[in-house]
Order: structure tokens, then C-alpha cells, then sequence
């Protein structure tokens, strides 16, 4: 009987202790990160920037950079190369299985497609006014580049740059993603709302509002959950079902985001915001997310707030090393408007920027 119970008495103390093991790697898993600001990188080259891409297999970051889009070893955080004839330079996208990039040259109206091996450029697409956003649809092997001023999207083959069609939307389109499997999602900033394109018909399938967020801009995907990461412009970051266009959640966030990214390893979603901050918020409960109601708690949380630099509103993720990387520069007064010309009512000019303060912020766990 004795040793029954000793047997017994074992068995509950190797349970326990695999119960322990496991509540300690749970918490070790939902432990806060440790961001902060690494480094700051000068890059040569004045002018404003945009967007950032990285590539983490080919170890490289491609930077929006005025008239051009500079190319960094993201390893020895050296420049190895840039591709010319970007003028106006917003976003950028990959395509690596082709061997492609693709810019969106907004002051031109096109679209540059480039090697990603020589950098230089094969091609352009005429594109509609001002576009900004661009993503490469796998799916379709199609590329998407969105046209803020003329409310399109111009959709043409990545393997040779012929023009497909011209998608019109109903709003000024802000960023976008494709879940790999024919839809992709666009904010239209202006309506305050989130559009689902058929990527195989060319076609929009749905228009779903935002609510609580206003001035939807950067938009990520957790491509296991089906979640959209949505940043607003009223410190808002919602969290949207991809299969119904219900906001399952929302959390505050910083002032002026401009790009939102999310970590499949950490479960991450991280804003960054143009006040001078990162919010870093963990997805706590995927399989919770439809029983998340209005008056539930939420099922995320905001883990930390990183200081970086004012203006610093764009950022790429290294999936590898699980880096940020995020443009900035130094800001001087606003430059005297040009004779003749006037800001619309309520809109204050921008400030100048500092030659030769342009840099990139490297942002590390």
C-alpha cells in the first residue's frame, strides 16, 4: 500500500512539474519584448522617402527614397546598390520566385519594374494618378499598384508588365495586402472603410466599415488567423475577420501611424507612428477572437511603446532576426509656399528637411 502511494506520489510530482513547465513556457512566450532603439545608420541622399521592403532570405532593405530607391545589406547595414528613375518613390514590392521588384513612382504616374539581382530596371507600367500602394498577388502572379488621386488600382502581369485592367474603387486607397489565396484587402482611407478584391476575377467583392477607426492607413495580416491589423488615424489599431469584415477587437495605439507589421513567430503587431513611437501589441488568444463582443475584454494587449524619433512613420520587419528598420531625418522649418499658390483651409504646410540627416533607425528586441 505504501508503495502504491509513494508510486502514486511520483506520478501527481512528475505531473506537476510538466504543468509547471508548460505555465512557464506559456508565460515565457506572452513575455513582453525588450524593443529599443539599437542604432541609427546615416544614408546618403536628401528628399522624402515612404515605404520600406524587407527581404529577409536575400538579407536586403529597399528604401523609398525620393527619387530613388536605395538598396541596404540589411547584415553589414551597408548600401550595395539603388535603382534610379523612381521619382516621387512611394511603395514597394516583391516578387523573388520571378525575380522581380516592382516601385510605384508616384510623380510619374507608373509603375518601374526592376531585377532584383542587377537592380536595374526592365520596364514600366503606366499607372493611374498618384500611386502609392503596390503588392505582388502570388496567387495571380499579378501585381496590384493603387492609385490614391484617381481612386484605381492598375493591375498588370509581374513576369512582363502587361497591363491586365484598371479596377475602379469607390474612395482613395491607402495600403494593401493579399492572403496568397486570391483576395486582396485595401484601405480606402477617405471612407473609412476596408474593400476585399477578387484577385482571379478582378473584381471587388466586398466594402466593409471600420468603426471605431477613422482614416484607416497601414494594414498587416496574420495569414494563420485570418486576422487583418488595421492602423487608424484616431490612435486606433482594429483587428478585422478576414472571411466576414467584422472588427473582432481594438486597441490604442500612437498618433500619426503610417505602416503596421506583423510577426508570425512572436505573434507581434507592431505600429509604427509618426509622434515618434513604436506600439508593439501581443495577439493573446487567436481561437477567442469570435467571442470577442463590444464589452469584452480585448484580445490583445498593448506590451510596450517604444521611444524612436519624430517622424519616423514607416518600418519593415526582419522576420529572421526580428529587427525593425524605419526612415527618419531631421526636420527644419517649413519652406516658403511657392508665389502663386495656397494650402486648402485647415492644412498646415510641411516641414523642411535637413540635408544630410537621413537615416535609417534599427530597432531591436
Amino acid at each position: 500500500m505504501r508503495r502504491n502511494q509513494k508510486v502514486k506520489s511520483n506520478c501527481m510530482g512528475t505531473i506537476r512539474k510538466a504543468l509547471w513547465l508548460a505555465l512557464l513556457g506559456v508565460a515565457s512566450a506572452n513575455a513582453a519584448p525588450n524593443y529599443h532603439l539599437s542604432r541609427q545608420v546615416p544614408v546618403p541622399g536628401d528628399g522624402g522617402w515612404d515605404w520600406v521592403a524587407c527581404d529577409s532570405i536575400s538579407r536586403r532593405l529597399y528604401i523609398a527614397h525620393s527619387t530613388q530607391t536605395q538598396v541596404m545589406d540589411i547584415d553589414q547595414m551597408k548600401l550595395v546598390g539603388q535603382i534610379p528613375g523612381t521619382n516621387g518613390a512611394h511603395g514597394i514590392a516583391l516578387a523573388p520566385e520571378l525575380g522581380r521588384g516592382f516601385i510605384t513612382a508616384g510623380k510619374d504616374n507608373q509603375a518601374v519594374i526592376f531585377n532584383l539581382t542587377s537592380l536595374k530596371t526592365v520596364g514600366t507600367v503606366k499607372t493611374g494618378d498618384n500611386p502609392d500602394a503596390i503588392l505582388y498577388d502570388p496567387a495571380t502572379q499579378n501585381v496590384f499598384a493603387f492609385n490614391g488621386k484617381s481612386h484605381s488600382a492598375t493591375i498588370f502581369k509581374a513576369a512582363t508588365g502587361e497591363l491586365v485592367t484598371t479596377l475602379p474603387l469607390d474612395g482613395k486607397p491607402e495600403f494593401a495586402v493579399a492572403d496568397g489565396h486570391g483576395a486582396v484587402y485595401v484601405n480606402l482611407e477617405d471612407k473609412n472603410l476596408l474593400v476585399k478584391i477578387n484577385s482571379h476575377a478582378m473584381v471587388v467583392e466586398a466594402s466593409w466599415p471600420l468603426a471605431p477607426c477613422e482614416e484607416p492607413s497601414s494594414l498587416a495580416m496574420d495569414k494563420t488567423t485570418n486576422r487583418l491589423f488595421i492602423g487608424c488615424g484616431n490612435k486606433t489599431l482594429v483587428a478585422v475577420d478576414e472571411s466576414t469584415g467584422k472588427v473582432v477587437a481594438s486597441v490604442p495605439i500612437g498618433d500619426h501611424v503610417d505602416a503596421t507589421v506583423f510577426d508570425p513567430e512572436t505573434k507581434l503587431v507592431i505600429t509604427s507612428n509618426g509622434e515618434g513611437t513604436l506600439t508593439v501589441i501581443h495577439e493573446d488568444a487567436p481561437d477567442t477572437y469570435q467571442a470577442v463582443q463590444e464589452d469584452a475584454p480585448s484580445a490583445y494587449q498593448v506590451v510596450q511603446t517604444v521611444p524612436t524619433l519624430k517622424g519616423a512613420r514607416t518600418l519593415a520587419l526582419d522576420t529572421v532576426t526580428h529587427r525593425l528598420f524605419l526612415p527618419i531625418a531631421q526636420f527644419g522649418p517649413p519652406a516658403p509656399p511657392t508665389p502663386g499658390t495656397s494650402l486648402p483651409a485647415g492644412k498646415q504646410a510641411r516641414p523642411s528637411i535637413v540635408p544630410g540627416t537621413f537615416a535609417i533607425l534599427v530597432v531591436a528586441p
